[in-house]
């Protein structure tokens, strides 16, 4: 009984850890959208600054989710909690570098006029910011139904990175000068696409720690 005590007490803990790092996660993605939108370096090098906190986050829950391992040989659905937490930072830290990503194209176009299709690479990273959102609260909850809905919203990132690209291929087609800033947009708007995914498998997690099922969502 005291053993059990002390898991739970752990766990709540940890999980404690994940919503603080999964927090950190959104808000820096939060602030390189408002670098990019506003050209505002300075706001950009925090992003890139926190990487080394949001690192941080992961080794130590990481290394509290293998003591659990090693001093209280959990088994069953505490077993799955344990492996799917590991796994689910590990995807935050993904996220965390697309963050990371989006707030050093700020820095590098900053000194030139944006084109429209970046109104699209905005709308993805504010649905990106959302699915991180309700994906964190979902691990939270073990909620299964959040965590669906979260990974549902991946559709619209995949559509919006579709759109942009085309957008962007027929722009610079018609502005060749404006070759160099589209292809980074590109580049950027597939660390957007990506950190979709990443969501999504952190999602898929959920699901299998709470039911012990693997699923893919968002075939």
């Amino acid at each position: 009984m005291i053993a059990r005590l002390h898991f739970e007490e752990e766990k709540r803990q940890v999980m404690e850890q994940v919503l603080s790092m999964g927090t950190r996660v959104e808000e820096d993605l939060r602030k390189a959208i408002s670098a990019f939108k506003d050209k505002n370096t300075a706001l950009a090098e925090e992003v890139k600054a926190d990487d080394g906190v949001i690192n941080g986050y992961q080794a130590s829950i990481e290394d509290s989710c293998a003591r659990l391992i090693a001093t209280q040989q959990p088994v069953a659905q505490d077993m799955r909690w344990l492996i799917a937490t590991i796994k689910i930072v590990d995807e935050l830290e993904r996220v965390g570098d697309h963050a990371v990503h989006l707030a050093k194209a700020a820095i590098k176009l900053e000194k030139e006029s944006h084109i429209k299709p970046l109104e699209t690479l905005e709308k993805m990273a504010d649905v990106g910011c959302e699915m991180i959102h309700l994906a964190v609260q979902a691990y939270m909850n073990l909620d299964t139904e959040q965590a669906r809905k979260a990974a549902a919203m991946d559709d619209r990132i995949d559509g919006y990175h579709k759109e942009l690209v085309s957008a962007l291929l027929d722009y610079t087609q018609k502005h060749p000068d404006k070759v160099a800033q589209g292809t980074k947009i590109i580049q950027t708007s597939g660390y957007m696409e990506r950190l979709g995914d990443h969501v999504t498998n952190i999602c898929e997690l959920i699901v299998y720690c709470v039911q012990g099922i693997h699923v893919e969502l968002n075939e």
